[in-house]
């Protein structure tokens, strides 16, 4: 069973642990994410299409990225993170975290803070190696791309991260 660390709304460890999508954060607790942005010198970008099966946004491009799990840094569950849903190994990339957000959801108990990854790497597609529980599918795309698949609403989290891509 996967276990995440609380935290307060400083980002602050509080020292308590729930279960795994167990939403039972208060107002002001929040559990851990991260994103990992993973760029070409060449200016494009990786991206995973989710699942169908998944019942929230089954479809929607993202990038890779989860929860941290409890006692585990931000840093190495971005990491594994990449890993395990693309095959690529960042741990010696140039880059790394860019910045947090937040995201309150007031009586629901799903309150997180998410770490911003930029990581750029020069991979290949024969690089990738999709986890099909997690994923449908790939794109190695464009900024402008990217744009066109966020304005019609299928790209998840781009109005928190756009500045990454850059």
């Amino acid at each position: 069973m996967e276990f995440w660390d609380i935290y307060d709304d400083k980002k602050q460890p509080t020292g308590r642990t729930m279960k795994r999508n167990d939403w039972c954060l208060k107002d002001g607790e929040y559990h851990l994410t991260v994103l990992g942005v993973l760029a070409r010198e060449d200016g494009k970008y990786l991206i995973t299409q989710r699942v169908l099966t998944k019942a929230w946004a089954p479809g929607w491009w993202e990038v890779s990225g989860g929860a941290v799990q409890a006692g585990e840094t931000s840093r190495n569950a971005v990491i594994r993170e990449v890993r395990e849903e693309t095959g690529i190994d960042v741990s010696d990339c140039e880059g790394g975290y860019e910045f947090t957000y937040h995201r309150e959801n007031p009586g629901e108990g799903d309150n997180y803070f998410v770490d911003v990854y930029r990581f750029v790497k020069n991979f290949s597609r024969e690089d990738i190696k999709l986890q099909t529980e997690e994923t449908n599918g790939f794109r190695i795309a464009t900024k402008q791309e990217i744009e066109e698949l966020a304005s019609k609403g299928i790209f998840l989290h781009y109005d928190s991260i756009k500045e990454v891509f850059r």
